[in-house]
């Protein structure tokens, strides 16, 4: 009885002992999957980690950050004042040969030496460079779905209307809620809406003639809107009116939000 009833344990101990093994094995696998035993799935990387994104310009970056993307070269160095006009260096075009992605616009003078220098992985997707809202939004939507960031786009988007909308609301207090009359260079026409206006009357890009400028001053506007890429205002000095010099591009943080309110307060001080 001693001898079987030894026999017993000894069955019962190798029995708990490979139950225990099998126990632990199964634990690791499911460790190593990421924990998909648990019914909780493990969250991908974000599409856009790994991703080499080339931007012409840091308008086309300050539209690739807004929609999610955190690693982003830019050819022309911020505050060139003509970036289209940019020649690029062999060391530029040594970055888009390596881009997975490249943004250009098609205005830019050397959009045709960035697309001949794309390597063949990159895709290259032309923006429209446009600071009015609702262009802003779709670009930036549309690069985060690109970019497989759309959740961080929506959040960008969601946070710009809010800040526009302050912003908007400030310019108009500093207008005495009265809209401005306004005429504007043909490229930042987006701003006169931050003070809630439409504009009266554009010129440019070319600098306007005697004619024009006669034109444009018949309006009697409150507000000239010049842009610095591209100035024509200085025909209007002798005008009376307030020269607002708007920038459409991004400086060195590559932030497009901080472009409508470096504006927004360029505006205010004008008005005020």
């Amino acid at each position: 009885m001693i001898t079987l009833h030894r026999l017993r344990l000894v069955v019962a101990t190798a029995t708990a002992t490979a139950t225990a093994t099998a126990t632990a094995a199964v634990a690791l696998a499911t460790a190593a999957c990421g924990g998909e035993q648990s019914g909780t799935a493990a969250t991908p990387a974000a599409t856009v980690e790994g991703l080499k994104i080339v931007a012409a310009s840091s308008w086309e970056a300050g539209f690739a950050r807004a929609a999610g993307a955190t690693d982003v070269a830019v050819i022309v160095p911020p505050g060139v004042q003509h970036a289209p006009d940019y020649d690029p260096k062999p060391s530029d075009l040594a970055k888009v040969a390596q881009a997975d992605i490249v943004l250009y616009a098609d205005f830019e003078g050397f959009a045709g030496k960035i697309k001949d220098a794309a390597g063949s992985k990159a895709k290259l997707i032309a923006l429209t460079l446009d600071n009015t809202p609702a262009t802003v939004k779709s670009e930036v939507q549309r690069l985060g779905a690109e970019f497989g960031t759309a959740d961080a786009a929506t959040k960008w988007i969601d946070s710009f209307d809010t800040e526009y909308a302050a912003l908007k609301q400030k310019v108009s207090a500093a207008a005495g809620g009265t809209p401005p009359v306004v005429v504007t260079q043909a490229f930042v026409a987006w701003a006169a809406d931050l003070a809630g206006a439409t504009p009266a009357g554009t010129y440019g890009p070319q600098p306007p003639t005697a004619s024009q400028v006669s034109e444009l001053a018949a309006k009697k506007p409150q507000l000239i809107l010049d842009n610095s890429a591209m100035p024509g205002g200085d025909a209007l000095a002798n005008v009376d009116a307030e020269r607002v010099v708007i920038d459409n591009f991004p400086g060195q943080g590559l932030d497009l939000l901080e472009v409508f309110q470096r504006n927004a307060d360029a505006l205010t001080a004008a008005l005020s």
